[in-house]
């Protein structure tokens, strides 16, 4: 299959057809995401020692901040990528891969280089105590020092891959990644085998993203002759002639994760004055709530390159048509989850550890960051419509709005206000906030 009839599903599918073979397999490998990271903090939880789970949560955001990196060239050298081919211009979307790769994967080692030699003042920033620095460093080593490159680049990868209409196999390669970090989560974590911790949950995601990004250039050299995407170091020579556009693009999505770990930390910090089981309820929520976030993560990566080619196609009309079902879809499913969560909160969370008072904590903040959730349904893939038509500035707006701006202000106001519990509605706040920003700008790019 050449690439130009990979791009039939952005151009002549139905569109509802189209959206679905786009948005399935990418909310598929999304939930195996989950998966793998549920299972890191339940098999954690099994050691029943809640400094443990918060040591996990503690370092979390230093693992995020790898998201960021991956989204810089990911995100950016997708949209830049679909849009060439949506201008039929296959070898501009070459160059743009290969200047895509090779920049994360310099950024990536510089990042991990940097981390390393910061790591303990890191970790105590983002909330770490004596009692669980150790251990939260023992799983910054194994997930983001030993990992960190091969968690980017196969992210990275996976975007361009779907950039240009191969949403499955874009999925296959994380999907087997997240498989094979489930097995290796207990041979690592539980004292029977390996007895890690910490340490082992990260290890294990190490392994599975090197595996991962393996796969993926296995794919890229069977395809050689059928795909848009190149790793070829020889195409870097126009590397001044698509950094400024892949930049732009990815810069809101890398923004709003790299504010995402400033506001994670910032909450995670305010919360650990409280007790280590205040942090172990708060990092089993952050994994709860990730289920309708990866939805709409899933349903957004899956949309981007089909709107970003429809808008250089200059077919708005399928743009407007695609992104309208892949919301419903994404608010759908935020919805359910909503009712679950409020449901079943403390049940939820007792999957997780059998520690009474962390489960109490747990149900508690769940309830409360839920309701978040469909109005992040909505906002998340309106950003990714902003990015994929070229309009960085509204994406941006945006992405700061949700996330280290308004936020972290607010939790100085809200834990004043209801100490401890107040901080857990603060996400609710800016992500209204946020939404209501990302409408209005939406309604202005309608009429313009």
């Amino acid at each position: 299959m050449t690439a130009e009839e990979k791009t039939d599903v952005f151009e002549s599918v139905p569109i509802k057809r189209a959206v679905l073979r786009q948005i399935v397999p990418a909310a598929a490998a999304q939930l195996i995401a989950l998966v793998y990271s549920l299972a890191d903090t339940w098999f954690v939880g099994l050691l029943n020692d809640p400094k443990e789970t918060a040591a996990v949560t503690v370092a979390y955001p230093s693992f995020l901040m790898l998201t960021a990196l991956s989204n810089l060239f990911g995100v950016g050298g997708a949209a830049a990528l679909a849009r060439a081919l949506g201008k039929k211009k296959p070898q501009e979307g070459a160059e743009t891969a290969s200047v895509s790769f090779w920049s994360g994967l310099v950024l990536a080692a510089a990042f991990v280089g940097v981390f390393a030699l910061l790591k303990l003042p890191i970790l105590t920033l983002c909330g770490a105590k004596a009692e669980t620095l150790k251990a939260a460093a023992g799983y910054a080593d194994t997930a983001v020092v030993m990992g960190g490159v091969f968690t980017v680049l196969s992210a990275l990868m996976a975007n361009l891959v779907r950039a240009e209409g191969s949403s499955f196999a874009a999925s296959l390669g994380l999907s087997i990644g997240g498989l094979l970090n489930i097995a290796l989560d207990p041979l690592f974590i539980l004292p029977r085998f390996m007895g890690m911790g910490a340490a082992g949950a990260g290890a294990a995601t190490a392994i599975s993203n090197a595996v991962s990004f393996g796969f993926f250039l296995i794919y890229i050299r069977i395809k050689r002759r059928e795909t848009a995407i190149s790793l070829d170091p020889k195409k870097l020579s126009s590397f001044k002639s698509h950094i400024g556009g892949i930049l732009k693009t990815g810069f809101p999505s890398a923004v709003q994760y790299a504010l995402t770990v400033v506001a994670v930390a910032a909450q995670a910090r305010f919360v650990s004055k409280y007790g280590s089981a205040a942090v172990a309820g708060l990092g089993i929520v952050k994994k709860l709530d990730q289920l309708p976030l990866y939805l709409s993560i899933g349903v957004s990566t899956g949309l981007l390159p089909l709107l970003a080619y429809n808008h250089a196609a200059g077919n708005e009309k399928r743009l407007s048509e695609g992104f309208r079902f892949g919301v419903l879809i994404s608010l759908g499913s935020s919805l359910i989850c909503l009712a679950a969560y409020e449901l079943f909160a403390p049940q939820l969370a007792g999957l997780f550890i059998k520690d009474a008072q962390t489960v109490s904590y747990a149900a508690s903040f769940l309830r409360r960051m839920v309701t978040a959730m469909p109005l992040m349904s909505v906002c998340y893939p309106l950003i990714i419509r902003f990015q994929a038509t070229g309009r960085s500035r509204e994406a941006l707006i945006c992405s700061v709005l949700r996330k280290g701006v308004i936020d972290v202000p607010l939790l100085f106001l809200m834990d004043a206000l209801l100490p401890l519990y107040g901080l857990m509605w603060v996400q609710p706040i800016v992500d209204g906030i946020s939404l209501v920003t990302a409408l209005l700008f939406l309604k202005a790019a309608d009429k313009g």
